[in-house]
């Protein structure tokens, strides 16, 4: 796979918007990598990290988030299943599930249901070690500050507000990564 094809393909202007996605996705996908290659014994595929998470935020084009330069029409909470649906239809299911996965540190059919949220009616929650690995390292950085990275407690901090079954898997992530 060639991901900067595809994000060229979805994002083919050099405008504002492919800045902020290419610079969060490239400091989302060395954290990833940097904490994988600390974890040998987790024999973890560094070559899919890498693309999945240059691939992870592929749907914000389509959402409406005017401070992140996205003039789309959906809601931003969306973007994930936006990308999954992307990324399936280049061919990729397993990079499409990370997309779909990695909102807060994964967002369960009743957290969906209780808020109401216009999202597949299932569990969008990282499974695979590289899809919690990848959203951990997600959290870490927003798109409004691309370059800047969040302190761990900034990022706990920033999960929290999807409720304290976020928060519990972010302190073990944490546990697990770093």
């Amino acid at each position: 796979m060639n991901y900067q094809e595809i994000l060229d393909k979805y994002y083919p202007e050099d405008n504002e918007l492919k800045r902020i996605l290419t610079v969060h996705s490239r400091k989302v996908a060395d954290k990833a990598l940097e904490i994988a290659r600390n974890h040998p014994e987790l024999d973890l595929d560094l070559q899919f990290i890498e693309e999945a998470a240059m691939l992870h935020d592929i749907g914000i084009k389509d959402c409406d988030a005017a401070g992140i330069c996205c003039y789309g029409t959906k809601p931003y909470i969306c973007h994930g299943t936006i990308g999954a649906e992307l990324l399936r239809n280049e061919g990729y299911p397993r990079h499409a599930l990370v997309c779909e996965r990695h909102t807060g540190t994964g967002l369960t059919l009743d957290y969906i249901l209780t808020n109401n949220l216009p999202l597949p009616h299932r569990d969008l929650v990282p499974v695979s070690l590289e899809e919690q690995l990848i959203c951990f390292a997600d959290k870490f950085f927003s798109k409004t500050h691309p370059e800047q990275e969040k302190s761990k407690e900034a990022a706990l901090k920033s999960v929290a507000k999807f409720g304290e079954e976020c928060a519990e898997k972010f302190i073990l992530w944490s546990k697990m990564f770093l």
